[in-house]
């Protein structure tokens, strides 16, 4: 959301000018007579601090700027899913070269991978052992961002995909 002109309340305000130059600390109603001599919006860059910081910038500026932080911020959020490929510590050889493609190819598609071998009882030694393989494997395709953490039901370790 947008705080602009009236809806600002602080009676300062940290104000940039149009080209970014530094205005120093004016009064709210003198930010507000300044921008509309100037045919544009006083827009408060953010409530966290005292006096807000505020900049004089024309509406369309203002949104693109949010729109383009927003895009930015979804891209992120997206590039950061994780998916999860769950083993058993008694893997056949030709599921573990299924297994170890399918990884190969979502850390060459950019997509954290969680590694997570379900086990019971004494089979967490082997669990960590598979999972020791499988990074050993994987060398330079993606880099753990966690040690390998063995629980009593099993054992988790998630990659990064190599940049």
């Amino acid at each position: 959301m947008m705080i602009v002109n009236e809806q600002i309340k602080a009676s300062e305000v940290l104000l940039t000018g149009i080209d970014g130059e530094d205005l120093g600390i004016v009064s709210r109603s003198e930010a507000l007579a300044l921008a509309k001599r100037h045919n544009v919006d006083l827009v408060c860059l953010s409530l966290m601090s005292s006096p807000p910081p505020c900049r004089l910038v024309s509406r369309s500026a203002a949104k693109q700027d949010m729109n383009a932080k927003k895009q930015s911020e979804k891209r992120n959020e997206l590039s950061q899913k994780t998916k999860e490929i769950r083993l058993t510590p008694h893997i056949e050889e030709h599921d573990y070269d299924t297994k170890l493609r399918q990884i190969e190819k979502l850390l060459e598609a950019g997509k954290a991978v969680e590694l997570n071998v379900r086990a019971q009882g004494k089979e967490s030694k082997e669990a960590k052992a598979l999972l020791e393989r499988l990074l050993a494997d994987l060398k330079g395709k993606g880099n753990k961002e966690t040690g390998i953490q063995v629980s009593g039901k099993g054992a988790i370790v998630k990659l990064l995909p190599a940049r």
